[in-house]
C-alpha cells in the first residue's frame, strides 16, 4: 500500500505527513501557490511557497484539477485552511494526471441538472456532499445490521432469479434462464415466509428488487436496494411494527451520534424521533385527509403521494417524522385479513417516514388453506406457487414482516430531492448506464 494517511488524520505540530488523493482545487496567488487536496475523509491545503521550496513550487505549476498527487510535508496550524491544519510540502508527486477539461465541475458549487449528473457519475460520485450521501447510506445500513444481529435475527440471502413473483406479474422483468422463462426477483416474500415455516424464527435480509414500472417520479427506480425482515411467534402485526420502529429509531441515532461531518456536508439537521410512532387505521387516514386537507386519494383502498405528503405534515407538525398506517383493505393473499373481531380489514400495516412510505409489512396468513381460499378468491393461479404453499402446509407457526426500501430511507435521511441522488448507480426506464 502507499504509504498515508487520511486528511481527517492530520494533526496541528505533527511529525511529517504523508497524504494522497485528487486535486480539488488550485489557487495561483504569484509566489505562493495553495492546493486543496481531497480524499474520502475531507479536503487539507498544501502551500507551496517559491521561496521555501522552489523545485516543489516549479512542480506544483503543472498541476490539474483532479489530478492524483501524493504529498510529504510538515502540518502547521492554520485557521484560514480546511479543518484548521495545511502542510508545508517536503515532497510533491503525480501519481496520475487527470484528462481536461472536465465534463463535470467538481470543486465549485454549480447547480447542474440530475440527467447531467448521472451522465457523469463517476465525476459526480467525487463531489464531497455526494461522497457524503453514501457514507452516511454506510452507516446507516451498517447501524440497523448491527441491531438485527445483536437482537439474534439470522442473516439471509434468496434467490434474485425466480419463476413468478410475490406481488404479480405485470411489474416482473422477464429472463432466459436456460431453456426456461424465469423473471427477476420481485420480493423475497415468499422465501421469508418458507424460512418461518422451517424454523429460523427471525431473519433479515438486505438484497435486491426489481420493479419493471414505467414511471417518471423523484420517488421511484427499476432496481431497488431492500431491507427485508421476517419473524415467527408473534402474537399480531403490532410484534413486527414493535421491531420495525426499534430498529429504525437505533439506526437514526447511530447516524446522529456518528455521521456528524457527513450531515454537516448536507445541511441536514437529524431529527431522531424518541416518542412512540403513531399508529392510526387506514380509515383514520382517510377522515383525517378529508376533515384536515379536504383530500380524497383516488383509489379509494389505498392512500397516494398526495396523501402520504400531507399526513406526513400532520404529524411532523405534532413531532412525529415516523408513524403507521394499518388495516388497508383488499389486499395480497399473504396478509392475514378479515380477522374475527379486528376492527381492520386486513393487519398490513405502510411505515411512513417524512411524508413517504418507507416500508410495507403486516402479519402474514400462516394457515395454507385459508391461503388457499384467499387466493382463489382473488384469482390467483395456485399452481404458481405450489412449493410456497407446500412449504407452509407442514405446521407454520404464526408470524409476520416487511420490507423497507433503503434508497427511500437514505433519501429522506438526507433529504435529497431525488431517490437517484440516494443509488450510486440507478436504473430507470431509461438509464441502463453507466
Amino acid at each position: 500500500m502507499i504509504e498515508r494517511i487520511h486528511t481527517s488524520d492530520v494533526e496541528p505540530d505533527a511529525d511529517e505527513v504523508a497524504i494522497a488523493g485528487h486535486v480539488h482545487e488550485i489557487r495561483d496567488l504569484g509566489g505562493l501557490v495553495f492546493l486543496i487536496v481531497r480524499d474520502r475523509e475531507g479536503l487539507i491545503q498544501i502551500v507551496f511557497k517559491e521561496e521555501r521550496e522552489p523545485e516543489l513550487f516549479e512542480a506544483v505549476q503543472d498541476a490539474g484539477a483532479e489530478d492524483v498527487v501524493r504529498v510529504v510535508g510538515k502540518p502547521l496550524e492554520s485557521d484560514q485552511a480546511p479543518g484548521g491544519v495545511e502542510i508545508a510540502p517536503t515532497e510533491y508527486e503525480v501519481i496520475d494526471e487527470a484528462d481536461s477539461p472536465l465534463p463535470l465541475e467538481i470543486s465549485k458549487d454549480i447547480e447542474v441538472d440530475l440527467s447531467t449528473r448521472l451522465d457523469n457519475r463517476a465525476l459526480d460520485l467525487r463531489k464531497p456532499e455526494t461522497l457524503a450521501v453514501f457514507t452516511l447510506r454506510s452507516k446507516l445500513m451498517t447501524a440497523m445490521e448491527e441491531w438485527f444481529d445483536d437482537e439474534g435475527f439470522v442473516d439471509i440471502k434468496t434467490p434474485l432469479i425466480s419463476k413468478g413473483g410475490a406481488e404479480g406479474g405485470a411489474e416482473l422483468f422477464p429472463i432466459l434462464y436456460y431453456n426456461q422463462d424465469a423473471f427477476l426477483s420481485q420480493s423475497p416474500q415468499l422465501y421469508k415466509q418458507m424460512l418461518m415455516a422451517s424454523g429460523y424464527e427471525a431473519v433479515y435480509e438486505t438484497g435486491t428488487a426489481f420493479r419493471a414500472e414505467d414511471f417518471a417520479t423523484s420517488r421511484h427506480v427499476s432496481e431497488i436496494a431492500m431491507f427485508d425482515v421476517e419473524l415467527a411467534y408473534i402474537d399480531d402485526h403490532h410484534d413486527v411494527m414493535d421491531v420495525q420502529e426499534k430498529s429504525l429509531r437505533h439506526a437514526l441515532r447511530a447516524v446522529a451520534e456518528n455521521a456528524e461531518r457527513e450531515l454537516d456536508l448536507l445541511d441536514v439537521d437529524l431529527d431522531v424521533p424518541e416518542d412512540d410512532f403513531p399508529r392510526i387505521t387506514f380509515d383514520e387516514a382517510l377522515d383525517l385527509l378529508e376533515t384536515e386537507f379536504g383530500h380524497f386519494p383516488d383509489d379509494p383502498t389505498d392512500l397516494d403521494t398526495k396523501g402520504e405528503k400531507l399526513l406526513g405534515q400532520h404529524f411532523e407538525e405534532q413531532g412525529h417524522p415516523a408513524f403507521f398506517v394499518v388495516g388497508y383493505p383488499d389486499e395480497k393473499f399473504y396478509y392475514m385479513q378479515d380477522v374475527e373481531g379486528d376492527d381492520i380489514a386486513s393487519r398490513k400495516f405502510d411505515l411512513i417516514y417524512k411524508g413517504q412510505e418507507l416500508s410495507s409489512g403486516g402479519q402474514r396468513e400462516h394457515d395454507a388453506d385459508r391461503m388457499v381460499e384467499v387466493m382463489e378468491e382473488e384469482g390467483v393461479e395456485t399452481a404458481n406457487f405450489e412449493f410456497y404453499i407446500e412449504a407452509l402446509s407442514f405446521g407454520t407457526p404464526p408470524h409476520g414482516g416487511y420490507g423497507l426500501g433503503i434508497d427511500r430511507l437514505v433519501q429522506k435521511v438526507a433529504d435529497l430531492d431525488n431517490i437517484k441522488e440516494a443509488i450510486m448507480f440507478p436504473r430507470d426506464p431509461n438509464r441502463l448506464e453507466p
